[in-house]
């Protein structure tokens, strides 16, 4: 039996070869005699000088000792493409923009048994949460937490069908694709030609369908292109681009931002892109000289009202959220926390079709309130229909803290669990949405919680009869949520006023309820706060020295 060898493979971009394909600083040796390789190839090795490691002057390790990096790229014409070989750690002389970014994990997805994978490494955008989840059996992709709705597929490792295994037994695709063959260096040329075929198909689309409704762009000609998008919509002041802090916010501990990068801002209790126009317009900066650099420099910085900080920094370019397209191609561009994403049209479409009709209108009043906490407790006050549970706890001992909601009412026959977010941003919509679905599955699932609930209306001002209303739908789990979001969109459009990866995340959760038997809809509840200017800095008055 012929021996297994490792070969880690990149599809370069139509155009690209060997003469144009490496960084100009590479230092790779060309022309080194070589009696068999492939027809038309080119053979660039890594010879570097033997040298000590470092931790034997660290020990001080007598014994003659001599360590040196072997590798070798081998670009491989194959009709009008070219591929490059990678052996050892030479991948990285490589020009990040002369090869496929989706190469070897389509042609995995195309060759791949779905029934026997064994290793995913996947990343949810939302969160920015990435996980590798191996197992030590043949599986299919149910086995390893894959949501097809809200996680992307970054790598994927299984065993090939056998209609590939004369060419290899195994496969592992990312950007490169790696695996082991047999053939011997002469049949090289056809194992691209395959590998080619596989690019091109779009058979992994029955076989794993909806897995890559949102892929990750990581090509840095794409990358260019979008962020110029970005730039052309900064200048234009574009409503479709929007400012928000990447992280979830309490409110409640009088948080406040301001700007840094082009001089010092005011504080603002809030955070939309008016703010951020302001700011520069106030340090007669021309937005129409503004330049990416520009972004990455600037900061959103949280702070309280004596400008000391509350939380981190963030640039600018991470706080943007922004949906594009561009003319060369389908798919919808979306930017969050200074990353970009393709999503495809049919997704998007399947979004709206979901969420569109579960759009409701909630009977809450209008927001004009200093904090959501205010705002749930003037709720109940003027409206006896409804109790505040806000930062009330349902959670068993020994567990973290679970608000049952916000506001609660008993509509229809329904225990109704209103969550309210001041707020039309991912992160803290995806802890909303994440609230809701948490609290009614402690609720479906623990005696303890229930019986907390039932103390807590038992401990309300309220008559008796009132109580045992509030309590009737509970008795027997008759339960329902709905979501209520505070914002100055038009309500009229429905899911478009969310950012995209929160469309995902309140899919998700609408579906996970409605698994539990708990209707759910969404809603928002117009804010009528006047969007206020910012407050000057409270400077700290400088330490004197005597």
């Amino acid at each position: 039996m012929s021996k297994s060898r490792s070969f880690s493979i990149y599809l370069l971009k139509q155009g690209k070869d060997a003469t144009n394909s490496l960084k100009a600083d590479h230092r790779l040796e060309e022309g080194v005699p070589a009696t068999n390789l492939p027809a038309g190839s080119t053979l660039f090795v890594l010879d570097n000088v033997p040298r000590d490691p470092w931790w034997k002057s660290y020990f001080g390790v007598t014994k003659p000792l001599k360590q040196a990096t072997k590798g070798a790229l081998i670009f491989l014409p194959v009709g009008d493409r070219c591929f490059a070989l990678s052996f050892g750690h030479v991948f990285h002389n490589l020009d990040d923009t002369a090869y496929e970014y989706d190469f070897g994990l389509r042609v995995t997805l195309n060759s791949v048994d779905p029934k026997k994978l064994k290793s995913t490494d996947i990343l949810e955008p939302g969160a920015d949460r990435r996980q590798r989840t191996q197992v030590p059996v043949d599986s299919d992709l149910t086995f390893f937490d894959f949501d097809r709705d809200s996680t992307i597929l970054k790598s994927l490792t299984g065993k090939v069908k056998s209609d590939y295994t004369d060419l290899f037994k195994h496969a592992t695709g990312s950007s490169n694709l790696r695996i082991s063959s047999a053939l011997e260096a002469g049949d090289l040329v056809g194992l691209c030609e395959k590998l080619l075929e596989l690019y091109a198909s779009e058979d992994y689309k029955t076989t794993f369908p909806d897995i890559q409704n949102i892929a990750p762009v990581r090509d840095p000609i794409l990358v260019q292109k979008l962020n110029e998008k970005l730039l052309e919509a900064f200048k234009a002041k574009d409503e479709a681009l929007n400012l928000t802090v990447p992280d979830i916010i309490n409110y409640r501990d009088n948080v406040y931002s301001t700007f840094s990068g082009c001089g010092a801002g005011d504080l603002y209790e809030d955070v939309f892109m008016e703010r951020y126009y302001s700011y520069l317009d106030a340090r007669d900066k021309d937005i129409n000289n503004i330049v990416l650099d520009d972004f990455k420099r600037h900061q959103l910085k949280l702070v309280d009202e004596e400008n000391s900080p509350k939380g981190d920094s963030y640039s600018i370019l991470k706080c943007f959220v922004f949906d594009t397209s561009l003319p060369s191609g389908a798919g919808t561009y979306h930017l969050t926390e200074g990353n970009w994403y393709r999503v495809e049209d049919d997704y998007v479409t399947k979004l709206q079709d979901f969420l569109d009709p579960l759009c409701a209108d909630l009977p809450l009043p209008e927001y004009n309130h200093k904090t959501e906490g205010a705002y749930n407790e003037d709720v109940a006050n003027k409206d006896k229909k409804f109790l505040c549970f806000d930062r009330k706890n349902i959670s068993p001992n020994g567990q973290s803290q679970i608000e049952p909601c916000d506001v609660y009412a008993v509509k229809d026959g329904l225990g109704v669990f209103y969550h309210v977010k001041v707020s039309t941003l991912s992160a803290q919509l995806s802890h909303l949405f994440n609230q809701g679905t948490n609290a009614l599955e402690v609720l479906k699932m623990e005696k303890a919680s229930r019986i907390k609930l039932d103390a807590l209306i038992d401990a309300e001002v309220i008559s008796d009869k009132m109580k045992g209303a509030f309590k009737a739908p509970l008795a027997d789990q008759r339960y329902s949520v709905a979501f209520g979001i505070v914002t100055y969109k038009d309500k009229a459009k429905k899911s478009l006023n969310l950012p995209l990866f929160s469309r995902v995340s309140l899919m998700r959760s609408l579906k996970y309820l409605r698994l539990m038997s708990v209707p759910a809809v969404y809603g928002f509840i117009e804010d009528k706060n006047p969007k206020v200017a910012g407050k000057k800095k409270k400077r700290k008055p400088k330490n004197k020295t005597p």
